[in-house]
């Protein structure tokens, strides 16, 4: 059996490492209400990236460059309590971010303002997703870049089942950004 790197499972080390339970969202100054460290996050995505390719066909061969990024969109599932209620302040989000409810049937004085970029960013505000350690200092802070919700799920009801009921939000977001803690205190930007 060969031996593993470094002495890593073997040497006791000075911190854990890093845990996929060890995390808090963090929504701060959107227009809906919504902020603050949200302890009833149940489960989040950590963003991802992706690069599309170009190619270029040149006798038998064939060359491969890196062409546009793209971010996945990310899902963060809550726990919803009744207080505070995660469905009214995400019924907040969505009016925030310009929508209304047609009212009076077939467009008698309608508002036909509508939802648009700028008031969903502003409605959601800024996002971080923050994988932090067994002291609760964050070892990753995943900022959401001009992020806005993308879609909701309010749950599922179900008379056989005695699970929590759980709100689903996705965020779409323009890019994310890194601040990663290394050794000694340092903190690394993407």
């Amino acid at each position: 059996m060969a031996a593993t790197s470094n002495g890593f499972w073997t040497t006791s080390v000075a911190k854990d490492p890093k845990r996929g339970f060890r995390f808090r969202i963090r929504f701060d100054g959107g227009d809906s209400g919504l902020s603050g460290v949200l302890w009833y996050a149940k489960k989040a995505d950590k963003p991802q990236i992706s690069f599309t390719e170009a190619s270029h066909n040149y006798l038998n061969h064939t060359y491969y460059w890196p062409a546009r990024t793209e971010w996945n969109e990310v899902s963060v599932t809550f726990v919803d309590p009744v207080e505070p209620d995660v469905c009214g302040s995400l019924t907040q989000l969505v009016t925030a971010a310009g929508y209304k409810i047609p009212a009076g049937g077939a467009f008698p004085d309608a508002d036909f303002a509508s939802v648009s970029k700028a008031k969903s960013v502003g409605a959601l505000g800024d996002v971080a997703i923050e994988h932090i350690d067994e002291d609760g200092i964050a070892l990753e802070t995943w900022t959401l870049n001009n992020g806005w919700v993308k879609e909701l799920t309010f749950g599922d009801l179900d008379y056989g089942s005695d699970d929590l009921t759980e709100v689903t939000m996705k965020i779409r977001y323009d890019w994310a950004s890194v601040d990663v803690r290394g050794f000694g205190g340092k903190i690394f930007t993407l």
